[in-house]
C-alpha cells in the first residue's frame, strides 16, 4: 500500500468521536479514505453531523501519523486495513470489524483457522496447566490459539501454543499462536509478560486495533474480547470467577454463532463460578482437548498452508451444490453426497484458496 494511502486509513482512525461504525459507513459512501478526506464539506455532512466534519476535517494528527508511519516501516510491523487480503476475514463476518489493526509478527498467521482460550488473570497452578496443556494439544493439531496476552490463563495459552511450535516435528500441523492486545501495539500491558510477547511476535503475531500509545484502559478490554471472539471458530474458558472479563469473550462467541467450551471445577472454587455458570447455560463441559476438535469436527491437518489441492472435479461438485446462499454443513453433505467428514477436509483447501467463506453458525458461503 502506497504511504499516501495508508496515511489516510491512519487519518481516519485517529480523529476523537469517529467511531468503527461512522468509519466504515464513510468508506462505503465514498469508497475509500482519501476520497473521504478529499470530499466537499457538504457531501460529508449528508453522512456525518456538522461538528463531526469540522472534526473530521480539522483535527490535527500529524504527530501520531507519523509516529504510525515511522512503526509501519520497522521490520515486522504492519498496518492492516479492510482492503488488505492479509486482514483477518474471520472477523469480516464479526459485528464491528475494526477499520484497521497495527500487526506485529507473521500476519499469514491471522487467516488461519483459530481457537481462542481465556480465562482468569488470578488463575490456579492448575489452571494455568490446564490452559497449557490444552492450547499445546490443540496448536498440535493445526489450530492457531487466540488469546489476550494478560496474565494467568491467557499467558499459559499462548505458553502452551509456543511449546507445541517448539516441539513440532516435520509433517506435523503447523502450530501458531495469536495475541489480541487492548493497548497500542508498542506497549505491553502487563509488563510482566514483555518477554513472551517478544516470542509471539518473533514465532507468532500479535495485533491491536488501538493507536500507538494507548495505555491500559478498562474499558480497551471488552473491544479486544470481542476481536478474540470473532476470530476464533470457538472458545474456552479455563477459569473465570463470576464477574469476569473472559465471561464477555464467552458471550461475544456465543452471539456470533461459534461453540464455547468451559472446563468444571471445584464447586467451592471462586475460579470456577463462571465456568459452572457458561455451563449451566449451555457451553459444552470439557475433560480433554479431544472433546473440543470431536465437538469441532476437527481432525489434525497437514500444514494448512501447504494442504493438497481440491480435485477440479470434486471443487466443482462442492461449489455447485454450496449455490450462492449459505448453507450448513448437514445440508451441503446431503447435496454434494460427501459424508460431513470428508466434506469439511475438503472445505478448508477452498476456504484457505479463498473460494469459500465459513460464516457464523458453521454455515458456508461461496465467494465466486
Amino acid at each position: 500500500m502506497a504511504s499516501g494511502e495508508l496515511a489516510a486509513w491512519l487519518r481516519l482512525t485517529l480523529v476523537p468521536g469517529i467511531g468503527g461504525e461512522t468509519q466504515r459507513q464513510l468508506l462505503k459512501v465514498f469508497g475509500g479514505p482519501e476520497a473521504v478526506f478529499a470530499a466537499t464539506p457538504a457531501a460529508l455532512r449528508a453522512s456525518l453531523g456538522g461538528g463531526l466534519v469540522e472534526r473530521l476535517l480539522a483535527h490535527d494528527c500529524s504527530a501520531e501519523l507519523e509516529a504510525a508511519l515511522a512503526w509501519a516501516d520497522q521490520a515486522g510491523n504492519h498496518v492492516l486495513t479492510l482492503a488488505d487480503a492479509t486482514y483477518p476475514q474471520a472477523l469480516l463476518n464479526a459485528a464491528d470489524p475494526p477499520v484497521l489493526l497495527y500487526a506485529k509478527g507473521d500476519v499469514a498467521l491471522l487467516n488461519r483457522p483459530a481457537f481462542a482460550i481465556v480465562g482468569s488473570r488470578n488463575a490456579t497452578k492448575q489452571g494455568e496447566a490446564n490452559a497449557t496443556a490444552f492450547a499445546t494439544a490443540l496448536a498440535n493439531s493445526g489450530l492457531a490459539i487466540v488469546s489476550g496476552l494478560a496474565a494467568g490463563i491467557d499467558a499459559a495459552a499462548h505458553r502452551g501454543a509456543l511449546e507445541a511450535i517448539s516441539t513440532a516435528r516435520d509433517g506435523a500441523p503447523s502450530a501458531s499462536t495469536i495475541a489480541v492486545i487492548g493497548t497500542g501495539i508498542d506497549r505491553i500491558y502487563p509488563a510482566s509478560n514483555e518477554a513472551l510477547a517478544r516470542e509471539i511476535a518473533a514465532r507468532g503475531v500479535i495485533i491491536s486495533e488501538f493507536p500507538l500509545g494507548m495505555p491500559p484502559l478498562a474499558a480497551n478490554f471488552p473491544r479486544r474480547n470481542r476481536l478474540i471472539a470473532g476470530m476464533s471458530r470457538g472458545c474456552l474458558v479455563v477459569e473465570a470467577a463470576r464477574q469476569s472479563g473472559s465471561l464477555i469473550t464467552a458471550r461475544l462467541a456465543a452471539e456470533a454463532g461459534r461453540e464455547v467450551f468451559a472446563i468444571p471445577g471445584s464447586i467451592h472454587s471462586p475460579q470456577s463460578k463462571g465456568c459452572h455458570a457458561l455451563i449451566k447455560q449451555g457451553a459444552k463441559l470439557v475433560e480433554s482437548a479431544q472433546d473440543i476438535l470431536e465437538e469441532l469436527r476437527w481432525e489434525a491437518v497437514t500444514n494448512p498452508t501447504t494442504l493438497p489441492p481440491v480435485p477440479e472435479a470434486e471443487t466443482d461438485t462442492i461449489l455447485i451444490a454450496l449455490g450462492h446462499d449459505p448453507c450448513d454443513l448437514d445440508t451441503l453433505a446431503a447435496r454434494s453426497g460427501l459424508p460431513p467428514e470428508a466434506l469439511l477436509a475438503r472445505l478448508l483447501p477452498l476456504e484457505l484458496d479463498g473460494r469459500i467463506s465459513q460464516l457464523p453458525g458453521g454455515r458456508y458461503e461461496r465467494l465466486n
